[in-house]
């Protein structure tokens, strides 16, 4: 549900208002102001800023310093889009976010900013699902290798490119042999065959070098001591169905990921989230402009995604965001300093939240005027001063209008949330797990045959032939000894054989020339003396 407001022409900072702008907004006399049904609300600046819901798909980007409110902020659009029936995504990173399944309370600070806008805040809490990678604060959120693919596994572990090639020829045999890539151990046992194979398959697929593949094994041990175990393995989140839920009232849930614990791995943060985002790309069809998004997905620290990125990711991001918005889901970067975002995807940042940046050096000040370049220029506003001088919970608001075009910055006072601000207690955090639509849903790890298993088989079976072809050739090899052995005594009888037919046969032969020589002597000589 859109809320309704008065709108005053002059607004106050969040905490720790100035005396005089407190007193300035008692004073001041407004009108009042219905905010449209069809949008969002920020904030207050000389008129109602908001973003259209209808081009809230177009995307947005929230920068900042440090402490100048962009939590707050980023708080207070989730809870506007969930009241507006649009289920949203975004990462905790400093743990605050949690605070907007609780009711929030009246305290100074909001209620001085609210009469300020002329807002009128209602206290509530929100239908939230919290997930953690780690399943500590939140429900588990996993995916398989395959799924995640080898571009991105690549940019997660830092490969070269070598290194990535190789990877690609892993997933490409995965895909040709029916390999399951689930979890970690089914890639590193991969890897493991294929460098018993190397010789093999460098002839079909190119050099697959076993000093790349013990590379990559080093790094999947260390992505496993960083949390990728946990990561990695089924059952796999639904990111079509879980991350896109409605509660009975009609308000769109509100995602929250634990991620103070996943910032000390910034690399798997960033790739885990552009994961998100790419499976809801593949998955989700195509519906092109609708009244209101399917999602909305709050990237935090969106530096950590760019940062050191190779062409290749750089690319896939800028194709995701680019072609996403005609799936209905509108991504929102949330980072310290516009020149964070590539200027390919920043250029398609249609909704801009600007909060205060401090320049102190040159470089920061070569920032300021970089932020305020991005803005369409408003004639009674510079800009580049203002974003030097707001104070906290002030921001340069520029949102698309209804031709689609960017509206003229202003200086708007953003509205206070009416949910918590800041974070609920882990006891009331385990008890609305217990109660939300995934309760039991991804809890228990599922470990089914896949490539680990199957490998593992393979070797077995071939151990086996192994010993049986090698137990065949020793019996054959006895039966040659045998036969040459049997060959050999034949050998001896016909020799045997051959020495008595030359005894039967020459002995008489000689026996009767000898006879006859003899008998020649004899009568000869009776001749002679005749």
């Amino acid at each position: 549900m859109a809320r309704r407001t008065k709108a005053p022409a002059k607004g106050a900072d969040t905490e720790g208002e100035k005396p005089d702008e407190a007193a300035a907004a008692e004073d001041t006399v407004v009108e009042p102001i219905e905010i449209p049904e069809d949008c969002v609300f920020i904030g207050k600046s000389v008129k109602p800023e908001y973003i259209l819901l209808k081009l809230a798909n177009r995307h947005g980007l929230i920068t900042g310093a440090t402490g100048t409110g962009k939590t707050v902020t980023l708080q207070g659009l989730a809870e506007a889009f969930s009241d507006a029936g649009v289920p949203v995504f975004c990462a905790d990173v400093k743990g605050d976010l949690s605070g907007v399944a609780a009711m929030g309370k009246e305290k100074g600070w909001i209620k001085e900013r609210a009469a300020m806008i002329g807002y009128d805040v209602k206290f509530s809490a929100h239908p939230v699902i919290f997930w953690d990678l780690f399943g500590e604060l939140g429900h588990p959120v996993r995916t398989t290798v395959s799924e995640l693919g080898p571009l991105m596994l690549s940019r997660l572990m830092d490969l070269s490119e070598a290194q990535e090639g190789v990877m690609n020829i892993a997933f490409r045999i995965a895909d040709e042999e029916e390999l399951p890539l689930l979890d970690l151990k089914d890639l590193q046992s991969l890897l493991e065959n294929l460098a018993a194979r190397a010789k093999d398959l460098t002839t079909k697929y190119g050099t697959v070098g076993k000093r790349s593949i013990g590379a990559i094994q080093r790094q999947l041990l260390v992505l496993e001591q960083q949390g990728g175990d946990y990561f990695f393995g089924e059952p796999a989140l639904d990111v079509g169905k879980d991350l896109m839920r409605t509660d009975d009232e009609g308000r769109g849930y509100i995602g929250v990921l634990a991620a103070d614990k996943l910032m000390q791995s910034p690399r798997l943060y960033g790739t885990f989230l552009l994961f998100l985002l790419s499976e809801l790309f593949e998955e989700l069809p195509e519906i092109g402009d609708p009244e209101k998004p399917k999602l909305v997905f709050f990237f935090d620290e969106a530096h950590l995604l760019f940062r050191d990125a190779p062409k290749a990711l750089l690319e896939k991001v800028e194709q995701v965001v680019r072609l996403i918005r005609s799936k209905g889901v509108g991504v929102y970067f949330v980072t310290q300093n516009p020149r964070d975002v590539p200027d390919t995807v920043s250029r398609q940042l249609g909704n801009r939240v600007q909060h205060a940046l401090r320049a102190f050096t040159p470089a920061e000040q070569k920032a300021v005027k970089s932020a305020a370049e991005t803005f369409r220029p408003n004639p009674e506003l510079d800009t580049e001063q203002m974003i030097m001088s707001m104070g906290i919970g002030e921001a340069l608001v520029s949102s698309l209008d209804e031709k689609g075009q960017p509206s003229m910055v202003q200086h708007t006072f953003v509205k206070p949330p009416s949910s918590q601000v800041g974070p609920i207690v882990l006891k009331e955090r385990k008890a609305i797990m217990a109660k939300d639509p995934v309760a039991g849903v991804y809890d228990d790890v599922v470990d089914r045959e896949s490539a680990h298993e199957i490998l593992q088989k393979r070797t077995k079976e071939r151990a086996k032939l192994a010993a049986e072809r090698e137990a065949a050739e020793e019996k054959a090899k006895g039966k040659s000894k045998t036969a040459k052995k049997s060959g050999g005594s034949r050998g001896d009888s016909f020799w045997t054989a051959l020495g008595k037919t030359v005894v039967r046969t020459g002995v008489p032969m000689v026996t009767r020339v000898l006879e006859d020589a003899i008998r020649r002597n004899v009568l000869g000589g009776h001749s002679r003396r005749r």
